[in-house]
């Protein structure tokens, strides 16, 4: 038996949660960090009079709590190891909620005022065997304000034998005036493989097989909590007979098989979009929900974009082979359409629906390379919005677009950077941007721009335009802001030259017109050179 693991875990009738419950400091997973800050404060005897711990569910907050209690009356508590003894009749009587200085109060059933000045009334009073009154309030944030109200002054001047430890899985909900008079410890949502590497230990000493990938399905599932995690791990353990297997923890969590997801990404990246239908109802009919397909999918695209830019080495041969295959720029228009996909799948008429058309648009949004290669003539096909093919004009012939060996694709297709603030639809700094910005050149599907001042190259404004171009273009374009002095070809530019241009035409017509000559001549009138506006057609 492990001895960080308590001696009454030989109980089988105990589902796992329970009968694996961390009994001692040493056997808490992934909250180093509140550890280290209890172990510091027991050991030089600076104990808070309240604590207040937060967390979602199932990270250990009543657990830690317990555990605390245990520390501050255990019988042979170490000075340099305060982990409590787990034997002795204190420990042992908090562990089975028995120790009359231990009380745990849930404050969902009892938030009103009444339960608070009871509990406060019995706190003045000194520890009957323990050393320490603890008194743990969970879900503190559902107390009423009068209970609040209650508390604080307690909590301000409290007696020196009782320590008050809150747990709550929503601490914006607490008054600041509760939070300033408590010490704060963050639990952590636990990885999924500190979570497995757990199970793993549990499934050891429980002496029952398993298989790794099971293992870290359930870490998965679990969102970060250890006792979600555990309670899966049961379940696993019935479907399985006995055992913790792959095939059966997919199917009890509904979840998408690994092999499933290799298939769609073989079908995204051979181009076919009939297998990519295909797969879709396949999983949709195994039961598998769309939005873990997708997810699965990002989690898989996130692998191979840190791959493909050597911020994650990998040996496994597919994966490399798919980020091979695969653009830097592709994968980040792959994340945003699974994550959007994921997003708006409530919108759909059907699961299912929903799925088809994510994984189509994946293949929509294909690499230029792939579509030339599919259709050779698609270079001279017109811009979007276009209504008929023009002749492709060459670079000298369009002095918006700089001479650069990579123009084969987006402004190859007769559409000047200058027209796109009118073409496209857009506002505020966006449209600022179209319209102050010139085109430096274009490297492939890399954009470099100008603009005149800092704040049309700030990045949101910069990912807000290149959004813009991707949609307009259906090309993973990448684009780049630089500040400085721009040229007279920006959209800006040459909309005053033309305003200028219309104004002076106006003005030579106004001065040549008979009646206004009779005017100036007869009467001594005056033209305002700035009153004078073009005509509006």
């Amino acid at each position: 038996m492990d001895p960080l693991f308590p001696q009454e875990a030989v109980s089988s009738h105990q589902v796992l949660a329970r009968k694996w419950r961390p009994r001692q400091f040493a056997s808490l997973v992934g909250q180093e960090h509140v550890v280290k800050a209890l172990r510091h404060g027991l050991k030089t005897g600076r104990i808070h009079h309240a604590y207040l711990l937060t967390g979602t569910r199932g990270v250990g907050k009543t657990t830690i709590a317990r555990i605390l209690a245990k520390a501050l009356n255990c019988e042979q508590v170490d000075r340099e190891d305060p982990d409590p003894c787990g034997r002795c009749d204190a420990c042992l009587q908090i562990d089975r909620g028995r120790f009359v200085d231990y009380l745990e109060l849930d404050a969902a059933s009892h938030r009103g005022v009444d339960e608070m000045a009871q509990l406060l009334e019995n706190a003045i009073y000194a520890p009957t065997l323990g050393r320490w009154k603890v008194y743990v309030i969970d879900e503190v944030h559902m107390l009423s304000n009068h209970a609040f109200n209650a508390m604080l002054k307690t909590l301000e001047e409290p007696p020196g034998h009782v320590v008050f430890v809150l747990a709550t899985t929503d601490p914006q909900k607490v008054p600041v005036t509760v939070l300033s008079r408590c010490l704060q410890l963050a639990l952590r949502n636990m990885t999924p493989q500190a979570i497995a590497a757990h199970l793993a230990r549990v499934l050891e000493q429980e002496q029952i097989a398993f298989e790794d990938e099971a293992l870290n399905l359930i870490g998965k599932s679990a969102a970060g909590s250890m006792r979600d995690a555990l309670s899966l791990l049961d379940q696993a353990i019935s479907h399985g007979g006995g055992e913790v297997r792959s095939a059966e923890v997919l199917a009890m969590l509904g979840a998408v098989d690994r092999d499933k997801v290799a298939q769609i990404m073989d079908a995204l990246l051979d181009a076919n979009p009939k297998q990519l239908r295909m797969l879709a109802e396949e999983v949709c009919a195994l039961g598998v929900d769309a939005a873990d397909v997708l997810q699965a999918l990002a989690h898989l695209v996130q692998d191979l974009s840190l791959i493909k830019m050597d911020a994650m080495a990998s040996g496994d041969p597919q994966l490399k082979r798919w980020a091979a295959a695969c653009e830097a720029e592709q994968l980040q228009i792959y994340w945003q359409i699974l994550i959007h996909g994921r997003r708006d799948l409530p919108l759909a008429p059907d699961q299912q629906s929903g799925l088809i058309m994510s994984l189509l648009r994946l293949h929509a949004f294909r690499p230029q390379s792939v579509r030339l290669e599919e259709n050779p003539s698609a270079a001279q096909l017109p811009s979007p919005g276009a209504k008929k093919a023009a002749p492709q004009a060459s670079p000298q012939a369009s002095p918006s677009v700089p001479k650069t060996s990579g123009v084969t694709t987006a402004f190859a297709l007769g559409c000047a950077w200058s027209e796109l603030a009118t073409r496209i639809t857009c506002s505020g700094f966006v449209r600022q941007f179209l319209e102050q910005s010139e085109l430096l050149s274009i490297e492939g599907l890399h954009l470099r721009v100008r603009v005149p001042i800092r704040p049309l190259a700030e990045v949101a404004t910069v990912n807000k335009v290149k959004d813009l171009l991707v949609a307009h273009f259906q090309r993973p374009l990448r684009l780049s802001a630089e500040v400085g002095a721009v040229g007279v070809q920006t959209a800006a530019s040459i909309h005053d030259a033309q305003r200028r241009a219309e104004r002076e035409a106006a003005l030579e017509g106004l001065q040549s017109d008979p009646f206004v000559q009779a005017m100036v001549n007869e009467l001594g009138a005056q033209i305002d050179p700035d009153s004078v506006q073009p005509r509006k057609h």
